[in-house]
């Protein structure tokens, strides 16, 4: 029977993974089936290379197991698992069909199931953040950097609990994303470098490779160090799980960084506020029945894949516990964890193509800042009366602000006309009267911290890039 993608169970193949999307050839090796299989094989490869090396074995051996795991095919593997239901010995079985007699016994020498299996994963992990996850998210990160300073000094209505708080600028309410995800990306950079494997037998003690070395533990790290691994510092069967929690984390909280940013994306596209919107098609279609929609649909996207993926991590924590030496009880949830990677990836990818050609509404933004009709200006009056001796300056701002909200007029003409206020306001600069008569340029170091942290993040990706390249 042939299949084709849209006979998958999981959307993220048919919908997100698909052939078209430009995720496959990036992430394959890191989170398919073949992918895992020809990790794990690699691993095997990797032990009989060392056992030349130490001499229990020739090169020549090493070679033709070398090449034998590289022909390996997850059909094959697959094929063989259903014949004795055990996936490893399964691998092992057709390497060993595929090498001559002589190297058959030093097919999978001294290792354990999960000594390949925690390896390979390992690896996988590390490379996928290496190759597909960080240099995804910088791609997304410099689209950021370069919106943020385009838009540093364009001056925005802030909003706090969904209420107009103080002036901003546009560039501002970005540059926190753009420090928040610099700190995510340098945190699986950690996390990825974190990652290790463990060649220390069935139960962690080197029980059988200490029958052939007097220092199974250098035999462990020579291993890993072909695959570019460090030894998990303990290990039973399994190596310490914590590592893989931490890379998890690492991502769902990048991804939370993500969802947030849509979310505001999301909300400024509003009608009611409508200050951003995303660059539309030609043939592209908001609503199948109102054809005046404009819906913001991949941000919206974003979110829900993220509302998908951090409830993972739950299963991910309790994937930490493993019954002494080690049980089956994470054997199949933890198969899912590179469905994490692939929904990230595609969220980043999707969050790219759309904040590159973000749209500002400037003419919105102004009719936003004007709704409130000078309000904003309340907090700067209060502290100022307050600096310059008035006794109860917040209560009476507050006041005067219902007073403006009820009677419809500017804040600042009921201000200038109080007369218990003169004595106060004669004291005031040219420069603060102007900034209460127009709180535009009320905005703080808001250009000057955006444009600073974009410097300093721009600074900071690019010495991580450099990092894992």
């Amino acid at each position: 029977m042939t299949y084709s993608l849209f006979d998958c169970v999981s959307p993220l193949d048919f919908r997100y993974y698909g052939p078209d999307t430009g995720l496959r050839q990036m992430l394959d090796p890191y989170v398919t089936e073949a992918g895992r299989v020809g990790s794990e094989a690699m691993v095997e490869a990797a032990a009989v290379r060392v056992l030349a090396r130490r001499g229990v074995c020739s090169e020549a051996i090493a070679q033709e197991v070398a090449d034998a795991a590289e022909a390996v095919t997850a059909d094959e593997v697959a094929a063989e698992e259903a014949r004795i239901h055990h996936n490893i010995r399964a691998l092992v079985n057709v390497i060993r069909g595929k090498v001559s007699d002589e190297a058959r016994p030093y097919v999978h020498l001294c290792l354990t199931s999960f000594d390949v299996v925690d390896t390979a994963t390992a690896w996988r992990l590390q490379q996928a953040a290496r190759k597909a996850v960080l240099p995804t998210l910088a791609d997304l990160q410099r689209a950021l950097i370069s919106l943020a300073r385009r838009e540093a000094g364009q001056v925005q209505m802030g909003r706090t609990h969904g209420q107009h708080a103080v002036p901003i600028t546009f560039g501002f309410s970005l540059v926190g994303f753009i420090s928040r995800l610099q700190g995510r990306m340098e945190a699986i950079a950690t996390a990825a470098e974190g990652l290790c494997g463990k060649l220390s037998g069935a139960v962690g003690a080197y029980n059988a490779s200490s029958l052939f070395f007097d220092d199974p533990e250098q035999f462990e790290a020579e291993v890993l160090a072909e695959l570019g691994l460090k030894p998990s510092p303990s290990s039973t069967q399994i190596a310490e799980p914590e590592a893989v929690a931490d890379y998890m984390h690492a991502l769902v909280s990048t991804f939370g960084v993500l969802a947030d940013l849509a979310d505001d994306m999301r909300q400024l596209q509003r009608t009611e506020i409508a200050e951003v919107g995303e660059r539309f098609e030609a043939d592209q279609v908001g609503s199948s029945t109102m054809p005046h929609k404009r819906n913001p649909w991949n941000f919206e996207n974003v979110k829900s894949m993220w509302k998908t993926f951090v409830p993972r991590m739950g299963t991910v924590y309790a994937d930490q516990l493993s019954e002494h030496q080690r049980d089956l009880t994470n054997s199949a949830s933890s198969r899912f964890n590179p469905e994490l990677i692939v929904a990230l990836v595609s969220s980043v990818q999707r969050l790219t193509r759309i904040m590159a050609k973000l749209v500002t509404d400037v003419q919105r933004m102004e009719q936003n800042f004007a709704m409130t009709a000078g309000m904003v200006a309340a907090e700067p009056a209060y502290i100022l009366l307050a600096s310059l001796g008035h006794p109860d300056a917040h209560e009476a701002m507050r006041k005067l602000t219902l007073q403006a909200q009820a009677s419809g007029r500017p804040l600042w003409d009921l201000l200038s006309e109080a007369p218990e206020l003169a004595p106060y306001l004669e004291r005031l600069t040219d420069q603060q009267i102007a900034m209460l008569r127009d709180p535009h340029s009320y905005t703080g170091v808001a250009e000057k911290k955006t444009l600073k942290l974009c410097d300093e993040c721009s600074e900071r990706l690019d010495v991580l890039m450099k990092q894992i390249d």
